[in-house]
């Protein structure tokens, strides 16, 4: 019989997250890697766990995911989503939650390009008045 699983993709600024949940003991596998071994930052592995958290699902489901493109805050936010998403397939119930949570929304901030004749994409060059 084949496993179950549930897809949830999700991005934030220029990741792209991969993300399957299926039912187990709590496994959450980044790229092959264990989420602490992949983010050092406990404020990037809370993220990732909050879907998990708002509903009260922690230790019930094993994460795996794909991750790629950006930094790891990106990568986080999109795991975040992903995730949100999954749990939302696997139960419909879960989406009030969810959604109380804000945890269904994309963030969609990018970053502003630079423009021409600036440092960057606000910076100006500095007044010398000599």
């Amino acid at each position: 019989m084949a496993e179950t699983y549930w897809w949830g993709t999700g991005r934030r600024k220029t990741s792209v997250a991969r993300v399957r949940v299926r039912p187990g003991t709590g496994l959450i596998e980044i790229n092959s890697r264990p989420m602490d071994e992949y983010f050092p930052r406990k404020t990037h592995r809370d993220q990732v766990l909050t879907p998990l958290k708002a509903v009260d699902a922690l230790g019930k489901y094993d994460v795996l995911v794909k991750a790629e493109g950006g930094g790891l805050s990106g990568q986080a936010g999109a795991i975040c989503l992903g995730v949100a998403r999954a749990l939302l397939k696997a139960d419909v119930a879960f989406a009030e939650p969810l959604r109380v949570g804000k945890l269904l929304t994309r963030d969609s901030r990018m970053v502003e390009r630079k423009k021409y004749g600036l440092h960057k994409a606000r910076r100006a060059h500095q007044f010398s008045k000599r």
